[in-house]
């Protein structure tokens, strides 16, 4: 079994795929209905509008409907579009069964705990038939895919299958298309015609089984029926017209038997029971082949996909989407051949004629191969084939004929051996991975040359002559075979696939579904990661990396650029991509070429290596669309490139002003004519000088204000006159007054006071500037009781200074050479001979001033000149005679100490013995454990490992842990009063090796932090969050300071890791949430979006109720009654006290008559996310993120070396080697 898609829910009782998109429909008993898209596992839609399980679930096979029956008595009839029940079929007096869709007709077909079936017309809504007959709950009830018959199930004990011909004679009008769209009438049921016969009635009665049947199912080619009930059996009957019997009976299930169904492609039955296994019967044998089984779960429904090979099973823990076997076909490229296994054939594909040939028949087996190897030296191939149990895995080496017949391929016999996977690795030798994980060489005779015994190796890969790719649980190795030694590394988590560059320099690693692109020493190139699974790829020639998913075709660059090549409706596997051609297989091991659009990709590649001359001919012959093309020539800095080909005037405003061409921005602006994009060239304008664009921009905005400065200070005194008129004409008494007073007008001034109404600052004015005449007649008009202002006798008439010369051009600005493509436009604009790539609204306005030779910009990168004269290194001369000569040095007679210095006997005094050295010395050159380094006293040592490890820069934090660690690494006995105390060092292999080898004893271990996280279990559920945050982080510092001794344990420890950090940064944010201000309706919304960011934190159901009620209460408060009522039916889901959940009930009764947001939140329960413990702020899937390397804690980028606030002490983002804590990480 592969296991495609698993989710967590209430049990299933119902399942239904849907024909064409990747939609699973899941019926639950907790009376919801869920919509599932499996290929990217995520939940697209809820739907509960049932009171009860709802048992009956199916899709239509054409409208967007879909229809459901529960426990409540009712068939609803939904539209997934509108996300609504469209109608209720009333009828049914007890619990409804099954519903289904007639796969032609109007019909839906239903089955209920009331012993009837009936048939209803779901455009006329109505029942149109009852089919009575069973005399218990009718559980199940079935179309035929083809004929007008129904097979149901009973508790009676019986099979019946019903002939509705009738039915389809008087309600189905003739000529009606089988899209079901024509209005069909009613008639009334059972209805029978005086000549004629009923609508429906019983053909046969099958009868065998010794308890109640469950499930029954048509064949969807033969006249076949089966059927599952609670004796435990699952019979096979067969039928003709005029009669039906039983064929036989398969046996194996221990417990009721709930589903059954035939392989729409394979001879096989598939069953399920509440004995929680899945058991795979052979059709022709009755055997049973297969058995998968759960620990906890029982299984209780079935179904499988109309046109693909997936199915899916309910169980009480949720449903599981799977394959019974693998479809990737096993294939091998050799140059321009394929190499392919298709049914008992190996194929032949020739890439340059697309001719396919047979070669050979190999011995038949009834499973796939699973991977192949090609040898061109001997022509032989090597197939894998892998079984569930990795005992039974065997390869099979077949010499394949120079001559060969295709039209009659001769059978050849291979030589079978166990292994897992076997890779040719040279011309007469070939590797061996067996069940043990030992590598076993092999000649091509098959005889075993040497074995090569690694820990650990998972797979082999093919990585060239003499080497290969080793892959363990997180790590790939390049290791050479002869020399048995590793010689490069990387880190990379569940790989599965290898795939070399022709030329062998660049590897793509591929797994679930993350692409890494490394060069031949293993060096990271790039790494992309997808939200669905990767299915194939192969390396274009120019180092493009091609890869498909499950639905489309994309590409990867070695700097890390990829984008989409086209869409896929089915999955395929690539072989080879050869220009804008892609040969692939598809699960039908049919050889396919597809055409797709490489301009893309080699744009990009173009660009990225600066062949300008390639770039330039795409641009101009090209269809390079879309906003994917110019947001990427942004991003690399290119504006101008795409400046070139861009036709949308407002991208063109936008491009042109990045680049800084005010020439192509002005001609886009006048196209626009927006107030904004006015304002933007102005801007630009000013910044480069060009003060007539400038003024334009502030024209066509109508902002006089900035104009009439603009004047002021290029000395256009007239336009600055024409601007006092204006403001005049307009009556803006203010900016008239600013003109006056920027142009020493007195006179208008004064004026302009007058009519104002400020006489007493016309009166001033006047006065003070010698203007008597005027003054006299503004003093004549002040009242009697009117205080008349003085003039101040020292007063100076200050008069802006005339301008000496106007500005009437541009401010001066460097003139620069056009780079690469503007002198290339330039050229093809003057040579009409040559015609034109580039679309005419760029014209001269595209093209910057400047001499043709010579280069600015890319110019500079693609001519490259060479110094005439070389600089010559010569190495250093030789000489036999004085290279290292190292003279011989004689010892004068004085300190001659003759040749017995060592003869202590012969000298008669004793020499004391050498003193040893104790065990914690030998520590730290035995191991690589930072906790071994601690306890033999090396902090320095310790710090560095830790360091590489986990990224821990800051050591205050672990301080205690050091000294509490380093305090029992040895042990003082007391001996007497005077003498000092005999120290030990306690050993944790003290039995193996000895003291040179020896390691310490730790005595902390995981059962021991297992006890603390219940502490602090403990003093979360009180409420003491500080105190908890502090022991979850004790408990998550202490974890590199542990030593454990098998995988395990490793794993636990890891675990552990995550659960401090879950609770860490929900409590950190949950201590936040409650010190922010709640004065406004701002800080309310955050703080609501706290604490639904809190709810998402993998916490205990105890402390997940908590937060549940916690966000539940403040969303009911704002008036968030739609996400109000999710967390009321998760709350719900958890099962908290009977109190809490009628609490709850009621909320969510409430929320429910108005599930509608009054306020929009950063929160979105579909998309899972991440939450950044610095900001706590929600990192969606598929954004950017980096992580603590200690505790997984995700940041935004821009956090990258800082210090992670779940550890205190760990530089964010740092590259490390990743946690160890087990000597078997260093094997």
């Amino acid at each position: 079994m592969l296991i495609k898609f698993e989710s967590r829910s209430a049990r299933v009782k119902g399942l239904s795929f849907h024909s064409k998109r990747p939609w699973i429909l899941a019926s639950l008993h907790n009376g919801h209905i869920q919509l599932w898209d499996y290929r990217i596992c995520t939940l697209l839609e809820k739907f509960d509008e049932h009171d009860g399980p709802v048992r009956g679930i199916d899709f239509h096979q054409q409208q967007p409907l879909f229809v459901s029956g529960g426990d409540d008595y009712k068939i609803k009839i939904w539209n997934y579009k509108l996300k609504r029940c469209l109608f209720t079929l009333l009828g049914h007096l007890d619990y409804i069964r099954t519903t289904f869709f007639h796969h032609e007709y109007p019909w839906i077909l239903s089955s209920s705990d009331d012993q009837t079936i009936r048939i209803w017309n779901w455009q006329s809504r109505s029942c149109i038939s009852v089919l009575t007959g069973h005399n218990h709950y009718v559980m199940c009830a079935n179309f035929h895919p083809s004929e007008d018959l129904i097979v149901s199930a009973s508790l009676d004990q019986t099979v019946r299958v019903w002939d509705i011909s009738g039915l389809r004679k008087k309600n189905v009008a003739p000529g009606t298309m089988s899209s079901g769209i024509s209005d069909i009438g009613t008639r009334n049921p059972n209805q029978v015609e005086l000549f004629g016969q009923a609508d429906a009635f019983v053909k046969h009665v099958l009868e065998g089984h010794d308890r109640g049947v469950n499930w029954a199912n048509f064949h969807p080619t033969l006249s076949l029926i089966v059927s599952a009930a609670d004796d435990r059996m699952v019979k096979l009957w067969r039928m003709n017209d005029s009669k039906a019997w039983e064929v036989d009976t398969c046996r194996g299930h221990y417990n009721n038997v709930c589903c059954c169904l035939f392989h729409a492609r394979q001879e096989i039955i598939m069953t399920c029971s509440e004995d929680k296994s899945i058991r795979i019967w052979d059709l022709s044998k009755r055997t049973c082949l297969q058995t998968f089984r759960r620990d906890h779960d029982r299984y209780w429904v079935l179904s499988v996909h109309p046109t693909l090979n997936i199915f899916a099973a309910g169980h009480d823990g949720g449903l599981l989407i799977f394959k019974l076997e693998r479809e990737r076909p096993a294939f091998a490229v050799n140059g321009n051949l394929l190499y392919y296994v298709k049914e008992r054939y190996i194929r032949m594909l020739d890439f340059t004629n697309s001719k396919d040939t047979a070669v050979v028949q190999i011995r038949g087996s009834k499973h796939n191969v699973h991977s192949m190897s090609y040898n061109a030296a001997e022509n032989a191939v090597l197939l894998t084939t892998r079984l569930q149990n990795q005992d039974n895995c065997y390869y099979e080496m077949y010499q394949l004929p120079r001559d060969y017949d295709s039209s009659n391929p001769d059978t050849v016999d291979g030589k079978r051996s166990p292994g897992v996977t076997a890779i040719w690795v040279a011309r007469n030798r070939f590797a061996v991975l067996d069940k043990s994980h030992t590598i076993l060489l092999k000649s091509s005779k098959n005889e075993l040359i040497k074995k090569i015994s690694l820990s650990n190796v998972q797979e082999i890969f093919y990585a060239g002559t003499g080497m290969l790719l080793l892959k363990d649980q997180d790590t790939i190795s390049l290791f050479d075979v002869q020399q048995k030694r590793n010689l490069a590394q990387v880190k990379m988590n569940k790989v599965r696939y290898a795939i070399w560059s022709s030329d062998m320099q660049y590897l793509a690693l591929l797994s679930k579904q993350e692409v890494g692109l490394f060069n031949r020493k293993l060096e990271l190139q790039c790494q992309v990661r997808e939200n669905i699974r990767i299915k194939s790829g192969a390396w274009e020639a120019s180092g493009v990396f091609v890869y498909t998913t499950s639905n489309h075709i994309k590409y990867s660059l070695l700097n890390g650029d990829h984008g989409i090549i086209r869409t896929l409706d089915l999955p395929i596997y690539l072989t080879r991509v050869s220009g804008d051609s892609v040969f692939c297989l598809d699960r039908e091991c049919r050889a396919r070429v597809l055409k797709i659009d490489s301009t893309e990709y080699k744009f990009k590649l173009a660009l990225v290596n600066r062949r300008y001359d390639e770039v330039l001919h795409m641009v101009r012959n090209a269809k390079l669309v879309g906003q994917s093309i110019i947001s990427y020539l942004q991003k690399k800095g290119y504006p101008e490139v795409a400046l070139h080909f861009v036709k949308d005037e407002k991208t063109r405003f936008l491009l042109a002003l990045e680049s800084g061409n005010l020439e192509v921005s002005l001609h886009a602006a006048k196209q626009i004519d927006e107030k904004v994009c006015w304002e933007r060239l102005g801007e630009m304008g000013l910044m480069q000088g060009n003060h007539q664009i400038v003024e334009m921009s502030y024209q066509r905005t109508k902002n006089y204000d900035k104009l009439a400065f603009l004047y002021l200070i290029t000395g256009n005194l007239e336009k600055l006159q024409k601007m006092m008129k204006i403001a005049e004409i307009r009556k803006d008494c203010s900016s008239q007054y600013l003109a006056a007073l920027m142009l020493g007008d007195i006179p208008e001034r004064v004026k302009v006071l007058k009519q104002s109404g400020q006489r007493s600052l016309a009166y001033l004015t006047a006065q003070t500037h010698g203007m008597v005449e005027d003054a006299e007649n503004i003093k004549s008009g002040f009242a009697e009781n009117e205080r008349i202002p003085d003039v101040y006798p020292k007063a100076v008439v200050l008069v802006p200074p005339p301008p000496i010369q106007s500005q009437d051009h541009n401010w001066p600005l460097l003139t620069v050479d056009g780079g690469f493509f503007d002198k290339a436009v330039s050229k093809a604009s003057a040579l009409s001979s040559l015609g034109g790539g580039l679309d005419k609204n760029v014209g001269a306005m595209a093209i910057i001033e400047g001499d043709d030779d010579g280069g600015a910009g890319w110019e500079s990168d693609v001519d490259i000149v060479l110094d005439d004269e070389e600089e010559t290194f010569q190495d250093a001369k030789q000489n036999d005679e004085d290279g290292w000569a190292v003279d011989e040095l004689e010892l004068p007679p004085e300190l001659d100490i003759g040749a017995n210095v060592g003869s202590a006997g012969e000298s008669g005094y004793f020499v004391l013995p050498t003193r040893g050295q104790p065990p914690n010395q030998f520590w730290t050159n035995n191991s690589q454990l930072a906790v071994d380094h601690i306890m033999a006293g090396s902090f320095d040592t310790a710090m560095r490992l830790l360091q590489n490890q986990v990224g821990i820069v800051k050591f205050d934090e672990l301080k205690p842990l050091f000294l509490s660690t380093y305090g029992r690494s040895r042990t003082a006995i007391i001996s007497s009063p005077s003498l000092p105390s005999n120290i030990g060092y306690p050993q944790r292999n003290i039995k193996e090796v000895n003291a040179r080898n020896s390691l310490p004893a730790v005595s902390l271990t995981l059962p021991n932090l297992f006890l603390r996280l219940q502490s602090a279990y403990q003093l979360t559920t009180s409420g003491k969050f500080v105190d908890a945050i502090n022991k979850f982080r004790d408990i998550l510092l202490s974890v590199p300071l542990l030593c454990v001794d098998s995988r395990q344990e490793i794993a636990e420890a890891q675990q552990l890791i995550e659960i401090c950090k879950e609770y860490i940064v929900g409590l950190e944010m949950e201590v936040a949430r409650k010190e922010l201000p709640k004065n406004n309706i701002e800080d309310m919304l955050r703080v609501c979006e706290m604490a639904a960011y809190f709810t998402n934190c993998n916490l205990q159901n105890i402390h997940l109720i908590l937060t549940l009620r916690t966000a539940l209460n403040l969303f009911v408060k704002i008036k968030n009654f739609k996400t109000a009522a999710v967390f009321a039916r998760r709350l719900l889901e958890l099962g908290p006290k009977a109190e809490i959940a009628q609490q709850t009930r009621k909320i969510l009764a409430a929320c429910e008559k108005n599930l509608t947001d009054a306020h929009k939140l950063d929160y979105d329960e579909h998309n899972p996310f991440d939450i950044c413990p610095l900001t706590f702020k929600p990192i969606y899937k598929g954004k950017a993120v980096i992580k603590c390397p200690l505790s997984g804690a995700s940041y935004l980028p821009e956090m990258k070396g800082q210090i992670c606030r779940v550890t205190r002490c760990t530089e964010i983002g740092k590259d490390c080697i990743g946690l160890r804590i087990s000597s078997l990480q260093f094997r």
